[in-house]
């Protein structure tokens, strides 16, 4: 009874969070959102009886996740935003689309159905705990997906690196072929 309770609590946060975390005005706020969903996201975890998962969700994701989100937040100037125009011109149309969308999903539940159970029975994960039973169905079932994420994780660093890395131009700095720069013409260093 308490662990249904306590799903339906965690359940509810993450639904409340998750809609004020893209509707409130200050991006801090937003974050601090975001940080509450991640718990509720590690008290499910821990309904499953997921302990490591709700370790790496608090470590990783409620620490090193939202600390990034933090830095590119206040690196951003967001007085100098670019404000775009809206992909739907009215909100009340958008908002009507979401429900559509969404009523859509709900509406597709029934059709769900559950597929084969795995080897791990919960006495099978009890005898070899949680961490070995993720390792070995990560590193054996599962390889080729968890290979084919870590590139794709390998790639977006790359463009991110690219994309950071200023354009250099015209060469080094000072390195022209006049040897001293006449009246106010100066090249500047960046």
């Amino acid at each position: 009874m308490f662990s249904q309770l306590f799903f339906g609590y965690c359940a509810l946060m993450i639904i409340v969070s998750g809609l004020l975390a893209i509707s409130l005005r200050n991006p801090v706020h937003c974050v601090l959102m975001v940080l509450v969903l991640f718990f509720h996201m590690a008290g499910l975890y821990l309904t499953l009886n997921a302990e490591f998962l709700v370790a790496v969700q608090i470590i990783v994701y409620a620490g090193a996740i939202l600390v990034l989100y933090l830095f590119v937040l206040f690196l951003v100037n967001l007085r100098e935003e670019l404000h775009l125009t809206a992909f739907v011109p009215n909100a009340w149309l958008g908002r009507i689309i979401a429900v559509g969308l969404a009523v859509g999903l709900i509406a597709t539940i029934p059709a769900f159905t559950l597929g084969e159970k795995g080897v791990w029975t919960v006495k099978a994960i009890a005898e070899a705990t949680h961490t070995k039973a993720l390792g070995q169905e990560m590193y054996t079932d599962c390889l080729l997906p968890f290979e084919i994420a870590g590139l794709i994780l390998l790639v977006a660093l790359i463009g991110g690196l690219v994309l950071a890395r200023r354009d250099e131009g015209g060469g080094e700095c000072g390195a022209s072929d006049d040897p001293e720069p006449h009246g106010d013409h100066k090249e500047v260093c960046r």
